[in-house]
């Protein structure tokens, strides 16, 4: 089915997916995602079996296609479940996840340091248009810290999100990066692919959940994938909305 950073997949008769990990070893996933399973209130993969050794995980095939894929005016239906699986995920104990996931919380700082070196790799690509307004949010601080980190699926971008014909969401896929993590950067993914009339974080993680879709619209240009770059593209208008636009 495909290849990323992490993981390779396979689709068996149509009915099965199987995935292996390039870090062998462990079945942690999978119990991740038997206790994630119980929570959320969209479809979730739950496993069917696995092989730590050759960090392999089996699940029944979720019905519908990306979100990534569907045409920008079709994706606002999707927000309602979205936002109310990042209010479950986010509200469930820490506890439940003790010993399934580790802390993701890397600084404001380095976040702009690394969407800067993208932005770099990037600007050619970037209509002039919105250069300045871009370069002025490298060259701002980021938002201060001091929040509480929460269980999170920390991926949650458009392309892991499944839904049918009619927009409605059928499921959420790959959680291998969940973690304990800024609440807000769950908020900021589904900010940056569904844009700010269908995402609105609450008013104390607003100003992180922008700060994040805008570093990681950057990523995303950077990545290099045609999807991804029409994506991303797209998104700016909202994330680097230019004066009398």
């Amino acid at each position: 089915m495909g290849e990323g950073l992490d993981n390779i997949a396979y689709e068996v008769d149509g009915e099965l997916i199987v995935r292996f990990s390039k870090a062998a070893g462990s079945d942690r996933e999978a119990r991740l995602l038997t206790v994630v399973a119980g929570l959320s209130p969209v479809p979730v993969p739950t496993p069917i079996f696995a092989d730590a050794a050759r960090g392999c995980l089996a699940y029944r095939k979720l019905p519908g296609t990306s979100l990534l894929d569907l045409p920008w005016p079709q994706r606002s239906g999707c927000a309602a479940p979205l936002n109310r699986l990042l209010e479950v995920l986010h509200a469930a104990p820490v506890s439940l996840f003790e010993g399934l996931v580790e802390e993701d919380d890397l600084p404001g700082g380095e976040w702009l340091s690394e969407a800067a070196e993208f932005y770099a790799e990037v600007a050619a690509i970037i209509p002039a248009v919105f250069h300045g307004r871009i370069e002025a949010f490298l060259a701002a601080p980021p938002p201060a810290g001091g929040y509480e980190l929460v269980f999170s699926h920390n991926d949650l971008g458009a392309e892991h999100v499944l839904v049918d014909d009619s927009g409605a969401v059928t499921g959420i896929l790959d959680w291998s990066d969940a973690a304990f993590a800024d609440p807000a950067y769950d908020f900021a993914l589904l900010l940056r692919d569904l844009g700010p009339a269908a995402i609105r974080p609450r008013d104390d993680i607003a100003e992180r959940a922008l700060f994040y879709a805008r570093c990681s619209v950057l990523e995303d240009l950077a990545y290099g994938v045609d999807r991804y770059v029409r994506n991303g593209l797209a998104a700016l208008e909202w994330l680097f909305p230019v004066q009398g636009t």
